[in-house]
């Protein structure tokens, strides 16, 4: 058959069949619904077969429906999708977008209104069109927005250091468009003033019970310094930083009327830096839409954070303690020196960390240190295994361990497991004082390494630490031994590789642990905090469970 241009059919291959039935000119008539085109009116007579529209479509009334849905090649990626529907009654197609809107007003859990922060320079510099390409997002779903471009480093910080409880209660959450490092910058401005705690044991504090430890006095907090940092425009959880600059800032206090955890309050990140780990550790894709769609949907996963306190920052230093929060992970000795050396090449662009790195490996430096930590499940730490004592020592240094593991996904049963809701936001510490037992290893090490989240990232696609947990109130103790070099390059492998483990080696220590200390023997000691540099020849760090909430579900893949 084929149609013309007025939408006659006819059949080529054999002519009209005589009209039996009455007379030879009479015409057939029904309506029908043809694919693609909508109700038409399909008409047989002696001329053939044609059709028309019941209602030509520019006379029906529409309404859009925005939706989302999962990828079909990849689970954790979400794509906005739209649909029109149409109907010649106009006050039908208004009762019905009146019934959706009405049901989506009454969804709590979205937010109405949000405080954007938006860094022009993160990773390749591209955050402004980041932002541009996922605003009409938030506009089609009706929520208000107040964007702010960073336009200095620690402008971001200024402004919510200097927001008041009032000005910040109009808001469901803060947005950063941005790495991991301007992340740590917002969570840094607001934790420090509005979450209270006492500080986790400084070192050589440990021996006493753990019970008297906990007493520590709360007027610790009054003395919080905030260090403003100069983050750099390409962040990175595990390889980038930069140095602290600026004076001091000064904390004024604050009405205890917004404080975390809160759980009205939540955090959220659309993807703009080098590495964006927690990004992918919370959502399971490194795509702008699919957290845009997190935030808008008004989704929710509890975070751990880490308090990480500086006693000291030289051996010979004598200063007021200094607190920051990192949200993925802390480290030192290869992790800072990294980043201590990227500096120096910062007009090379985000190629610089692989550049600085590959120099700091080949220099194989070890730092002599002594790490103390809360032993809770000493079954499932690894300080090395039982092994054949007819395998000679240098062999052991690279023999692989086949543990198990278990990854945190959406829905996750252990984040989701909580004896008391009162725990959550609290330090882990404080949740079962009785059998906890102070550990220390001391030695020359290679990396000291404090991971909170599975640190996945695109150079490490199942992190530093495969089964670590998004809301579970441990962190993962990582500790690379001084080992031969060949040894060292097959760790970092493993981590390089999906499936792999990196902890599967004799020479490195992984410990679960709700807090632990560090003492360097050297002058001083360099750590990347969330890939921000922080000096520190003393320090110690506790985990609050479930401390602040993110716009994400957990990675579903």
């Amino acid at each position: 058959m084929e149609r013309d241009e007025n939408g006659l059919i006819a059949d080529n291959s054999c002519p009209n069949p005589p009209f039996t039935d009455g007379d030879p000119g009479s015409v057939s008539s029904s309506n029908f619904f043809l694919d693609h085109v909508g109700e038409v009116v399909l008409t047989h007579n002696s001329d053939g077969l044609s059709w028309k529209l019941v209602d030509s479509l520019h006379t029906m009334y529409r309404f859009t429906v925005h939706v989302v849905h999962n990828s079909k090649t990849q689970t954790s990626l979400w794509i906005p999708s739209v649909y029109t529907f149409g109907h010649k009654n106009l006050e039908i197609c208004k009762t019905w977008v009146n019934q959706i809107n009405a049901s989506l007003l009454m969804e709590a859990k979205r937010p109405k209104n949000l405080l954007v922060f938006v860094h022009p320079k993160s990773g390749k510099g591209h955050g402004c069109r980041i932002w541009e390409a996922v605003a009409p997002l938030f506009s089609q779903a009706k929520v208000k927005t107040k964007v702010i471009v960073t336009e200095r480093a620690g402008h971001a910080r200024d402004i919510l250091v200097s927001i008041t409880n009032k000005d910040l209660n109009l808001y469901d959450g803060v947005v950063a468009v941005g790495g991991d490092g301007f992340f740590n910058e917002i969570l840094n401005s607001l934790l420090l003033l509005r979450h209270k705690a006492p500080y986790p044991p400084a070192p050589g504090n440990f021996m006493h019970p753990v019970e008297s430890e906990w007493n520590i006095s709360v007027q610790n907090v009054e003395r919080t310094v905030f260090e403003p940092c100069k983050h750099n425009e390409d962040e990175s959880p595990l390889l980038t930083g930069s140095e602290d600059v600026g004076p001091q800032s000064q904390i004024c206090e604050q009405d205890p009327e917004f404080l975390f955890p809160n759980e009205k309050f939540r955090f959220g990140i659309i993807p703009a830096g080098s590495t964006d780990a927690i990004v992918i550790c919370t959502t399971g894709a490194r795509d702008p839409v699919t957290s845009a769609l997190h935030i808008i949907l008004g989704k929710r996963v509890h975070l751990d954070i880490a308090q990480v306190v500086r006693w000291k920052e030289t051996h010979a230093s004598n200063e007021e303690p200094c607190v920051r929060y990192a949200a993925s992970f802390a480290g030192y000795g290869f992790y800072g020196d990294v980043i201590t050396e990227s500096e120096k090449y910062r007009w090379m662009g985000p190629k610089r960390y692989d550049y600085a790195g590959t120099k700091v490996f080949l220099q194989h430096r070890s730092y002599e240190a002594e790490v103390n930590y809360l032993e809770i499940e000493p079954e499932n730490s690894t300080s090395g295994s039982e092994t054949d004592p007819r395998v000679s020592d240098s062999i052991l240094w690279c023999l692989p361990r086949k543990p198990g593991r278990a990854s945190c996904r959406a829905n996750c049963a252990v984040c989701n497991m909580k004896s008391n809701e009162a725990m959550v936001g609290s330090p882990s510490l404080a949740r079962d004082l009785q059998g906890l037992r102070w550990s220390k290893s001391k030695g020359r090490f290679l990396s000291v390494g404090a991971a909170i989240i599975s640190c996945r990232n695109e150079k490490a696609p199942d992190g530093l630490v495969a089964d670590a947990h998004l809301s579970d109130g441990y962190l993962h103790l990582i500790l690379i031994k001084e080992c031969p070099h060949p040894c060292y390059l097959w760790h970092l492998i493993h981590l390089a590789r999906k499936g792999w483990d990196p902890l599967d080696f004799n020479f490195v220590e992984h410990h679960k642990t709700p807090a632990f200390t560090f003492t360097s023997f050297g002058k001083e000691g360099v750590w990347n905090v969330d890939g921000e540099l922080f000096r520190a020849h003393q320090l110690s760090a506790q985990v609050f469970r479930g401390l602040v909430s993110l716009f994400a579900t957990g990675p579903e893949a």
